[in-house]
């Protein structure tokens, strides 16, 4: 526990600097973690104890004669609106009127973060003597001292092997994009298989059950993928021809990274922001192959589809892959134990082993685990697809936050002793700071901006819930007293969709309800009229709001962005004014040795 909190004391005199900032970083981003946790169980617990005066949750629940199309095109019934009270009410944890102060707070937070650990860096490597260190002097002397005779060597660049390089990479991208239109297909498939089930839980729960089966086999490619990935980036840096190792990584974090960000949030961007906008509507459904209807939101709303795929990566991430990470490692080690060269315990050679005490440690570090030298680079892309999940899509899964702070809070712990124990010791190597991460760190932090304004004005439903409330609700009239604004919101929100236009009216279910009525219309989301089903007046207001609110919400959160980066300064001025004073020393020092040698 001592090593976790107090990592760049012992372990920047056995693993050197770059493994000793790491752990400083974690241990800082734990830290400022909890603060991004803290608003996100307060939205959670505001959404919860808000159920009983949520309108729109109490018309859901209450809406038994409000019958809705089918969700597929054979032996899916009609059902009532009012079967989709619960997951309203779950929907209304994460989506609610604090939703977008999350957001924003998130994007602040983020900017805030990164602007402090600049900082408390600065102090580190200030204490270390490492503030003027110079990597590429430290690679070149790393050369001359490796072979004095050698020639250095120059910086490479080829624009014909930068445009294979390119086109490979613009390949696989595609590949990984293809990867998520194939998950799109497995979901549209097994929910009709679900559907046409014998087993009503199965009937009743189709596309649940598809999308918690997605999220499945989307983790299954995600683990498949990153060993390819892998291979992928490695090949095309050995194209490109890096001078340095320190180029070759950089090179190489920022091609990985970007094949992994694609890998993890290809399919939850689909979810996110095309899932139900692009299907049809009831009569003119676009399908798969002419034969499978594209899918649909979930009934209570598109944002918790995105929920539950969050919900469930994440956890599956961050235990199975412990198990993994650490519990591989430590299997090993047992098993090559009794294959180990047993010690000398006899009094003969008692001081021979006093002697020889260092041989001994090599010789046991020898025996645990291979580490290459991207052992450490592991940790961090790690971290980074973390990072990624807490800010990018956080209004969809405010609990993110707190999930990555427990996760942390053993992953520090199991880092040190999976570097200790199970493996080799890292050659240790200088480091000012973490590289090439802290750009992917700023990366993140605008993509997250740009997320999470797409979330709250497409996926939600917040923006049409605004449009009617101050257009047509019933707060626009003068005699509102004690009336919710939001009165009649989910019967606005549902267009009329005639059961006798159907593409398949012979193969459907018997149009009758629970009281045995005739069905002769159900309802559907969208804003369409009910006679040729083209878009109503509504939705281009809607349509409008939501354009108005993204370019406001990013506009605003990343001048707060820029704002907060201004106001913190990235070194703070003890440390400035520190090493001006070295600075002004050295250079007296120097001047007045010239006036020594200087004869007039």
């Amino acid at each position: 526990w001592r090593i976790s909190f107090y990592v760049y004391l012992p372990f920047r005199m056995y693993f050197g600097e770059k493994v000793a900032l790491y752990f400083a970083w974690l241990r800082w981003y734990t830290y400022v973690l909890l603060i991004a946790a803290v608003p996100g169980i307060i939205l959670v617990i505001y959404g919860f104890m808000s159920f009983s005066s949520s309108q729109v949750s109490q018309e859901i629940c209450a809406a038994n004669t409000t019958i809705m199309c089918p969700l597929c095109d054979q032996k899916c019934p009609f059902w009532p609106l009012s079967d989709t009270c619960t997951y309203a009410k779950l929907t209304h944890l994460f989506d609610n009127e604090g939703t977008v102060l999350f957001a924003i707070f998130m994007a602040l937070w983020a900017t805030v973060y990164l602007e402090l650990w600049k900082r408390q860096r600065a102090k580190v490597v200030s204490e270390w003597n490492l503030y003027w260190w110079d990597e590429e002097e430290d690679d070149v002397a790393l050369e001359i001292i490796s072979n004095p005779d050698c020639d250095i060597r120059k910086y490479q660049h080829s624009y014909v092997r930068t445009t294979i390089m390119l086109i490979l990479f613009a390949l696989m991208i595609c590949v990984l994009i293809g990867i998520a239109q194939a998950l799109v297909v497995y979901r549209v498939v097994v929910t009709v298989l679900f559907a046409h089930s014998n087993s009503e839980f199965f009937r009743e729960r189709a596309t649940t059950m598809a999308v918690v089966t997605g999220a499945v086999l989307h983790y299954l490619s995600i683990i498949i993928m990153s060993k390819v990935n892998r291979h992928v980036a490695e090949y095309l840096c050995e194209l490109e021809k890096p001078r340095t190792f320190s180029e070759r990584e950089k090179n190489f974090t920022v091609k990985i990274f970007i094949l992994q960000f694609f890998t993890h949030f290809s399919s939850l961007i689909y979810i996110a922001f095309f899932l139900g906008r692009i299907n049809g509507h009831p009569g003119n459904y676009v399908r798969v192959a002419g034969k499978w209807r594209l899918e649909e939101c979930h009934p209570s709303g598109c944002l918790l589809d995105l929920f539950i795929q969050m919900a469930i990566i994440m956890t599956l991430k961050q235990t199975l892959s412990h198990f993994q990470e650490y519990l591989v490692p430590w299997l090993k080690n047992q098993w090559r134990k009794p294959f180990a060269k047993p010690r000398h315990d006899s009094k003969i050679h008692a001081e021979n082993s006093a002697q020889d005490q260092c041989k001994d440690d090599w010789l046991d570090n020898y025996q645990l685990n291979e580490v290459s030298a991207f052992s450490l680079f592991n940790e961090f892309l790690e971290m980074m697809i973390q990072y990624s999940f807490t800010t990018i899509f956080v209004a969809a899964f405010p609990l993110a936050p707190l999930l990555a702070f427990f996760n942390n809070l053993i992953e520090i712990r199991y880092d040190a002793y999976k570097m200790v124990k199970l493996q080799r010791r890292m050659v240790p190597r200088k480091a000012k700071d973490i590289g090439i991460w802290l750009q992917v760190l700023e990366a993140i932090g605008i993509l997250a901006v740009i997320a999470n304004g797409l979330v709250i004005s497409i996926t939600s439903d917040f923006i049409p819930m605004q449009v009617y409330k101050y257009t047509l609700g019933p707060c626009t009239q003068k005699n509102d007293a004690g009336t919710d604004c939001l009165t009649g919101y989910v019967n606005h929100s549902l267009s009329v969709f005639s059961v006798q236009d159907f593409e398949n009216r012979n193969e459907m279910s018997d149009p009758t309800d629970s009281m045995g009525n005739k069905i002769t219309h159900c309802r559907y989301r969208d804003y369409r009229n009910s006679d040729d089903y083209s878009y109503t007046i509504e939705f281009w207001h809607v349509f409008a709001a939501r354009l108005v609110f993204l370019i406001l919400f990013e506009h605003v959160a990343l001048c707060i962005k820029l704002i907060a980066a201004w106001f913190v300064p990235d070194v703070p001025r003890r440390i400035k004014n520190k090493h001006l004073g070295v600075k002004h020393n050295k250079l007296k020092k120097r001047l007045s040795e010239m006036d020594y040698s200087t004869e007039v």
